[in-house]
């Protein structure tokens, strides 16, 4: 393959679900579930596109980014 033919390389974040969606309304349940996370120190690793930041932040207080 040539080099314009490879698709380009995203960047890459990886997030981890610190505190549970217990009592949380349910459009942040909803948000962790589309980050991939369902469980207290699961950890799941994203594109980055431009919804996961705008997700990230909604969620912010219940998960931490990891480098």
């Amino acid at each position: 393959m040539t080099a314009s033919a490879q698709a380009p390389i995203m960047a890459r974040v990886t997030v981890e679900q610190i505190k549970s969606p217990i009592g949380r309304p349910a459009s942040q349940r909803a948000t962790l579930i589309g980050l991939g996370l369902n469980k207290i120190g699961r950890r799941s690793s994203l594109e980055d596109t431009a919804a996961v930041p705008g997700m990230i932040a909604k969620v912010a207080h219940l998960i931490r980014i990891v480098e």
